[in-house]
């Protein structure tokens, strides 16, 4: 494992050292294995899915969104909104430290690429042209998030999050 991703899972992700400590990322063929053709190019190959084709666009269900390669923990339906792109948008991850950005020059524009901190799928792009007070849009492709639903949270391994779908 690289230092910087050991670092990174040591010091940065200290919530998931259980499930991420040791985690070493797949190796080519064992993600073409593991992931649909889609997921593999949007996560592996920077690759985006087609709008409002796509299996959690239009998703109101209460849960988390996680990385699809590593179980990184990503967004929170709880700041999933509607941004009428087709893809599902949120204003901001679950926390900071679970993303890294970059700048993506691809196609004759200059954006910013949204990617897992740890296993650094690709996973979407970050936009200023959200809703207030934030003003953000994590406009992610559908094909690089697994969906774990309220109810199976504990079950899968995500229970911390339960206290963030508590009703006050």
């Amino acid at each position: 494992m690289k230092l910087s991703v050991w670092l990174l899972n040591l010091i940065a992700l200290p919530a998931l050292a259980i499930n991420l400590s040791g985690y070493k990322k797949p190796s080519e063929a064992e993600l073409k294995k593991k992931l649909t053709p889609l997921q593999f190019e949007v996560t592996q190959k920077d690759g985006t899915e087609p709008s409002f084709k796509n299996e959690y666009w239009d998703n109101h269900k209460e849960g988390l969104y996680v990385d699809v390669v590593s179980g990184e923990p990503l967004f929170s339906s709880l700041d999933k909104y509607e941004s009428g792109t087709g893809w599902p948008s949120f204003t901001k991850p679950l926390d900071p430290k679970f993303v890294t950005t970059k700048t993506d020059r691809t196609f004759g524009m200059t954006r910013t690429e949204v990617r897992s901190a740890v296993a650094n799928s690709h996973l979407g792009h970050l936009f200023n042209d959200g809703p207030q007070p934030l003003g953000t849009r994590y406009c992610m492709n559908s094909a690089s998030l697994k969906f774990i639903p309220v109810a199976d949270l504990e079950k899968a391994g995500y229970g911390e999050y339960l206290k963030l779908f508590k009703k006050k």
